[in-house]
């Protein structure tokens, strides 16, 4: 593995009330240690920003958070997930700049996750040939998809750099590059979907190549006022997929390059096993429900494989999380059932410096205030994952009565 790089970020032992002191990420000083984590919310059907997307995260900023990740935002037509997503283009700038004032209206950074869907892109919405690091059969549309050539590499990655110029555009303090869930830049780290014999395949070297390439484009774009993160795969959770032994290498080399503010690290797979990111019920019928009829019956029978259910536990990536904790100096950012106040108070006492919720904060945006002033309070979120079959009409926790 390479050696460190220049970057060196030491993190201070945590106080009574770390949890709700000033939290340094890169440039940026955030009012505490909870980020909202990117959660594809599904307000954009035109690809630009929405009134309620707006609203979306200014309820999340007013809850408390230190930072709130819009998502998903792709840097192309062809990198949305279905032609829906918000695609980083002169157009989106009005829209971003007003989604970023609101949240820091209410006190709160404002982060955008950027991303190109690669193989995850449903190409028969988006009318545009998904893209591959090699030829891959897609579950999601059956067919495969494209391998991407050299122009494509270089492409996708002035895009990367591109959306990142947008967003500073708008005022956005942070932006982070999805390296998760086998999207495309997941993709080519993986050894099951990467099986490409020229320079960006192979070894683990050269299978983290495009995705380091595009880290380093988007930190000179962001320039100095902006934080970089990325959010890596630790675990693909399938079978011969990218599991720890490489994923804690692609992490010292990021390290190394010093393109990087933090790491959030994650695991599954979009193409092939949810779950294992979400864990908890597979809500299997409510999705079905949510297709064509002609789709729902072998849906059903493909689902069981596809979807398997995970118990859940509180802090349930902080055993693969603590690997990374205790090889890199880099900021790490723990991510994955954190649902009670002690949990996130524990991140910062192993040395995470910022931890990310989700479905707790979909459930309830006022948590992180009501751990403020009341510490015991206990999540609502049950873990039922039904907000999963939600993501195209408005991403929401269903047993909230507001909607």
């Amino acid at each position: 593995m390479p050696e460190a790089g220049h970057r060196r970020h030491q993190t201070s032992p945590p106080g009574r009330d770390a949890l709700f002191e000033p939290a340094a990420l890169g440039p940026l000083r955030l009012r505490n240690h909870i980020v909202k984590a990117a959660t594809f919310e599904g307000r954009s059907p035109r690809r630009l920003v929405t009134d309620e997307l707006v609203a979306f995260h200014r309820e999340v900023a007013a809850g408390g958070v230190g930072m709130s990740t819009v998502a998903y935002c792709a840097v192309s037509l062809e990198g949305t997930t279905d032609g829906r997503n918000v695609v980083l283009g002169a157009d989106a700038l009005p829209g971003l700049t007003k989604l970023a004032g609101a949240i820091h209206e209410q006190g709160a950074a404002a982060a955008a996750q950027v991303g190109h869907a690669g193989p995850v892109a449903n190409s028969l919405a988006t009318k545009v040939p998904a893209l591959g690091p090699t030829r891959i059969w897609s579950p999601l549309t059956l067919r495969r998809t494209r391998a991407a050539t050299e122009e494509d590499i270089e492409r996708v990655t002035a895009d990367f750099a591109a959306g990142a110029r947008v967003l500073q555009q708008a005022g956005f303090d942070a932006v982070e590059v999805h390296l998760g869930h086998n999207y495309l830049l997941s993709a080519f780290l993986s050894p099951k979907l990467n099986t490409r014999t020229d320079g960006y395949g192979g070894s683990v070297e050269k299978r983290s190549r495009f995705p380091r390439q595009v880290l380093q484009a988007v930190r000179a774009a962001a320039g100095d006022h902006m934080a970089v993160t990325a959010k890596l795969n630790m675990a693909d959770g399938v079978p011969g997929g990218l599991w720890l032994e490489e994923s804690l290498e692609v992490a010292s080399r990021i390290e190394a390059d010093g393109a990087v503010d933090a790491l959030e690290l994650t695991g599954g797979s979009s193409l092939a096993n949810p779950m294992y990111l979400f864990r908890g019920e597979a809500p299997i019928e409510e999705m079905a429900a949510t297709m064509p009829p002609a789709m729902r019956l072998g849906f059903r029978l493909l689902a069981p494989r596809m979807m398997p259910s995970y118990p859940f536990e509180e802090l349930f990536f902080l055993p693969y999380a603590r690997q990374f904790r205790a090889m890199l100096k880099l900021p790490l950012i723990l991510l994955g059932g954190i649902t009670r106040r002690s949990s996130a108070e524990q991140a910062l006492a192993e040395g995470f410096s910022l931890v990310a919720m989700a479905r707790a904060l979909l459930r309830q945006p006022e948590l992180p205030g009501l751990w403020q002033s009341q510490p015991d309070t206990q999540s609502l979120c049950v873990h039922c994952n039904k907000c999963m079959p939600t993501i195209y009409r408005g991403t929401r926790c269903v047993l909230r009565v507001s909607g």
